[in-house]
């Protein structure tokens, strides 16, 4: 203990000795840094306010009150009628899915099955035939083709018909087959029941049926892919293979997948096992639990996971892995493996999530003579666990045994081919319409309706709605954006894994879970839009229950969302003075100006082009009035933005050149940017929507100015470092903050004066300070998130905006264990990186037989999920991509390269971890030292840094510390699961039928419940995830 404290003290002696020795002798002094640190603090923030005219733009807020109102943001009032607006929507929507399964049950029930038809009996709109052979000859599939006149829908952006319903049947499935031409036959009649639906409400969009046949039925007709790009593709889409089909048809449950891995199965059985493995997980939705067991004389799991874990894609991925790593030796003891099965199945710990609901045992084996008879009277007496059996691969096993399994315990089974090339793409059995789910019904709610009811233009930028799901998963969020939206997996991202997690946030996601009611205001930390800084601000946090339904609305507000500005023009030349100054041939006078591209008018729509937009805009406000009907408030605020960044413009900046400066500028909660001079406006680069740019919504959260550094890899064009400060006023008490000002400052510029500050005028020894390109002191200046911002070596400036962790790694570490620097790493879970090479094991076998839920399951038991009642169901499939349009998804182009693929990555952002100002260290290397001080410069975001040279330290370590963004595996589950997040199932569970036969279970016949249940009366209102009206369902 002695020897130690002796160390510390020596070591700290020592570094005392080298830095009063260095501030005698070439190193700066800490009160020399700490002058030069004043001076550039006073410099960059008298430059910055001058040139800016921050404190003019506010005084001309305050000096006009009669032109505008300030009104409150009512969190608790606001989000409450927001629920209550969504359940009305989505309320009237079911009503729609109501009248068509009504129609459903009684077309189905006078339905008269017929072994051959007539041509012409059958009549419809093949969605496929502009891809299908156009000397096909219809007679024989005893059906005639429509032809409907489409025309261009600005809707849905592609073609349709309103007179027709289109029907697309899967590449595998014969259309002219009886059974096939049965349903198009009974389906028909649903043409005028999707026509009634619209005439009610001309609101509705998609309406879909999608049979367990694979035929899909959906209105408005539509021709299914564009076919100017379908050359060399294959259809693949089949409806009963998308998500919300499956999760649509099914209540959640419990699965063990017991897997027979003796020795007997080795070889093509094996593969084919692991295949048809793999392709029933991919059935399982994130309302199901799982795991995968293998057995041979033990019983083990094949993964990390010792008990059912959800089936989430990240969880799905790990246990596919394992199975593909699943060898086969031993003998077979069906004893060991059951009862290990049902041990885990039935385990009710209470800190193990699961779905408490359908309870599924899936045996995979090639066969055996045991009956595990026992086993099953021990476990299963009541037969609360289904149990179902797929006898695999070509064996001379008396299949009675397997069967029995599977009649004994409510279940099915069945018996898999012997030879790859006999084995079929995966699709339901065919049977008699009263004895299997006849499909799912859906109907579209377009994320605009939904954004109308959640307006966002008075909450300022950084407020915002969001809504989860019983999982926490959130279905309306900001950062629900997926970076792929022609994945075929549906997005679920987690609302901790939406927003920087903490302590507080965990027990809102659970009372909104919960379905409670509450608001918390706290700190919390911030990921900047641009995902490169993080910043620290207080948020109020207000929720409530979507009443009817398991899902609940949250509205997020900062201190200075609060209240919000509400112009009242009403003077008619005031108005029109404020239009003329957003006209372009005024721009030499007031700035080049954007306008953010927001619904202000019903004629005036949003084009790519802003000049287009502000053109289209000035041109109807000239030929109407801005209280236009067509209009709405946003016009008028617009307008007020307008009038008072004009008058910046004339009273401060035109008035004054100042050194240095190489643009002005000037964005507004009201949605106008003004880029002065009007030629800086051509390099001008940030989103035209204020509402999603980085630096106005950074400058919100912070006091001091903020610098923001260019990307790395920016044209010549951008040079220069964007300043900007959030203008604050306070208008009877009530704190706002409607604009965001700033400046572009020269970086050649600054690095004179940069050098000039901080070099002694007076040197005596051989070291004058931050001299320009200096051998012996690197000097730089980094913003809060690590980025190089100003260097005294030319070949540091041109780095300017990449993370210093790149430039300088030995230092970067030394700031981050002192402190300066604290880090945050986050995980996308919606990004998009290059394929990943399929594992070797499963090549060759994406044809393998796999039951889906629908083949193997009786509807009585497991379809009666419809039952849940129609709004508990309400936001199912809204994280769903779209019924149509990017059909292409589908396809394969097998003369096209690998497209993108879904993909988790992580990002590591650092910001200044304390208040303190001043740390000094030295950075130890192999055979050598560098002393360094570092300096936060006041009023800023910045910090100054003085250390000796890298090039005299070489030994250093020069490994890059990484910040930006790359793929990754992502958290490892196998830690996850065992904290895992707080979640909610269905009050309800359909997991028996008092009429069920289960006698003819090897035969897959079952029993005869009413339609109603047999539609599977899910409410599936397909949300769309960024507006776009392209996405496939």
């Amino acid at each position: 203990m002695a020897a130690g404290w002796l160390l510390f003290l020596s070591l700290t002696l020592f570094q005392s000795l080298v830095i009063n020795l260095s501030a005698e002798g070439p190193f700066p002094s800490p009160n020399t840094i700490k002058l030069w640190v004043d001076k550039m603090q006073e410099d960059l923030v008298k430059l910055a306010r001058t040139a800016s005219g921050v404190d003019k733009l506010a005084e001309i807020y305050l000096r006009n009150p009669s032109l505008y109102t300030v009104e409150a943001n009512n969190a608790a009032r606001l989000v409450e009628v927001a629920a209550r607006d969504i359940e009305k929507l989505l309320s009237n929507r079911s009503k729609a899915l109501v009248h068509l399964a009504d129609a459903a049950e009684r077309f189905q029930k006078e339905h008269q099955w017929q072994d051959e038809f007539a041509t012409g009996d059958i009549v419809y709109y093949n969605a496929k035939d502009d891809l299908n052979d156009p000397g096909r000859n219809e007679s024989e599939t005893s059906s005639q083709r429509i032809k409907p006149v489409f025309e261009e829908d600005p809707i849905f952006g592609r073609q349709t018909s309103y007179q027709n319903a289109a029907v697309h049947i899967p590449t595998d499935i014969y259309e002219g087959s009886t059974i096939v031409l049965n349903e198009l036959n009974w389906t028909g009649a649903l043409d005028d029941v999707f026509k009634k639906n619209r005439e009610e409400d001309q609101t509705l969009l998609w309406q879909v049926f999608g049979s367990a046949t694979g035929l899909a039925r959906y209105y408005p007709a539509s021709p299914w892919v564009d076919k100017s790009r379908a050359q060399n593709k294959i259809d693949l889409y089949d409806v009963r293979r998308r998500p919300w089909y499956i999760q649509g048809a099914a209540s959640p449950k419990d699965m063990l997948i017991l897997v027979d891995a003796s020795g007997s199965v080795s070889g093509l059985t094996l593969k084919l096992i692991r295949t048809s493995v793999i392709e029933m997980l991919e059935t399982l939705s994130d309302d199901d639990f799982v795991n995968v067991v293998s057995f041979n004389e033990n019983a083990q799991n094949v993964s990390c996971f010792n008990h059912l874990v959800q089936a989430n894609v990240r969880n799905k991925k790990k246990l596919k892995e394992a199975v593909y790593k699943i060898s086969a030796k031993g003998i077979t003891d069906y004893k060991k493996g059951f009862s290990y099965a049902f041990e885990q199945l039935l385990n009710h710990s209470q800190s193990v999530y699961r779905a408490n609901c359908n309870k599924i045992i899936m045996l995979f084996t090639d066969g055996g003579e045991e009956r595990a008879q026992e086993i099953f009277s021990k476990y299963n007496k009541e037969k609360k666990v289904r149990v179902f059996t797929f006898s695999v691969g070509q064996h001379n096993y008396d299949k009675g045994p397997i069967q029995w399994m599977a009649c004994q315990n409510k279940g099915l089974g069945t018996e898999g081919g012997a030879r790859i090339e006999d084995i079929v793409p995966a699709t339901p059995g065919v049977w008699d319409s009263n004895q299997l789910i006849l499909g799912v019904m859906g109907v579209d709610v377009s994320l605009e309706e939904i954004k109308k009811l959640t307006p966002r233009f008075t909450l300022c930028p950084n407020g915002y709605y969001f809504a989860i799901d019983p999982n926490g998963y959130v279905l309306l969020h900001p950062n629900l954006q997926p970076k792929n939206p022609k994945s075929q997996e549906p997005v679920t991202l987690d609302f901790l894994d939406a927003e920087l997690e903490n302590d507080i946030k965990v027990q809102i996601r659970k009372k909104m879970i919960d379905g409670e009611s509450g608001d918390r205001t706290f700190r919390t930390l911030i990921k900047s839009q641009d995902e490169r800084y993080i910043d620290k601000g207080s948020r109020t946090y207000t929720w409530t229950a979507v009443n009817g339904t398991d899902y609940s609305l949250a509205l997020v507000l900062p201190p200075y969302s609060f209240y919000y500005i509400k112009a009242t023009i009403d003077e008619a030349l005031i108005q029109a003075k404020f239009t003329e100054t957003l006209k372009l041939d005024r721009f030499d006078e007031f700035g080049y100006t954007f306008l953010s591209p927001r619904d202000y008018c019903t004629p005036v729509k949003i084009t790519e082009n802003n000049t287009d937009f502000l053109l289209n805009f000035n041109e109807f406000i000239d030929r109407h009035t801005p209280k236009s009907p067509l209009c709405n408030d946003m016009v008028m605020r617009v307008l007020l933005d307008a009038g008072f960044t004009s008058e910046l413009v004339q009273e401060h900046w035109s008035k004054q050149d100042p050194e240095g400066i190489t643009a002005r500028f000037v964005a507004t909660d009201g949605g106008i940017t003004r880029v002065y001079p009007r030629s800086a406006g051509y390099y001008w680069t940030e989103n035209p929507e204020t509402y999603e740019d980085s630096f106005y919504k950074r400058s919100l959260d912070n006091e001091n100015y903020v610098f923001t550094a260019p990307f790395f890899n920016r044209s010549s064009e951008e040079d220069g470092i964007m300043v900007s400060k959030a203008v604050k006023i306070t208008v009877g008490g009530k704190l706002l903050k409607p604009a965001v000002v700033g400046v572009k400052i020269n970086i050649t510029s600054w690095m004179e004066n940069f050098t000039r500050t901080t070099t002694k005028n007076q040197c005596k020894g051989e070291l004058c300070g931050c001299e320009k390109n200096s051998v012996h002191v690197d000097c730089v200046i980094l913003d809060d998130g690590g980025f190089l911002l100003m260097s005294n070596q030319d070949e540091y400036i041109q780095e300017i905006g990449k993370f210093f962790g790149e430039i300088d790694p030995g230092l970067m570490r030394s700031l981050i264990n002192m402190s300066l620097y604290a880090f945050n790493k986050s995980y996308d879970y919606q990004s998009v990186c290059d394929p990943e090479e399929e594992p070797r094991q499963g090549a060759g076998l994406r044809s393998a037989y796999v039951p889906t839920i629908a083949d193997l399951l009786h509807l009585g038991w497991w379809a009666s999920a419809a039952a849940w009642s129609i709004l508990q169901q309400l936001f199912l499939g809204l994280t769903f991509p779209r019924f149509l349009g990017a059909v292409e998804v589908e396809e394969e182009d097998f003369t096209a390269s690998p497209s993108k693929q879904s993909c988790i990555t992580v990002q590591t952002q650092y910001f200044f971890e304390n208040d303190v100002k001043s740390f000094n260290n030295i950075l130890d290397c192999v055979n050598c030292s560098r002393l360094f001080h570092a300096e936060k410069i006041s009023n800023t975001n910045l910090v100054f840094i003085i250390s000796d040279s890298k090039q005299m330290c070489r030994y250093c370590d020069a490994k890059p510390l990484m910040q930006a963004e790359k793929p990754d595996e992502g958290p490892n589950p196998c830690e996850m699961v065992q904290q895992p997040r707080y979640r909610k199932g269905p009050d309800v569970c359909f997991d028996n039928d008092a009429l069920e036969d289960s006698r003819d279970c090897g035969g897959v016949s079952g029993l005869s419940p009413s339609l109603w249940s047999m539609v599977g009366i899910q409410l599936i209102l397909l949300w769309l995830l960024s507006g776009s009206r392209h996405w496939q369902l």
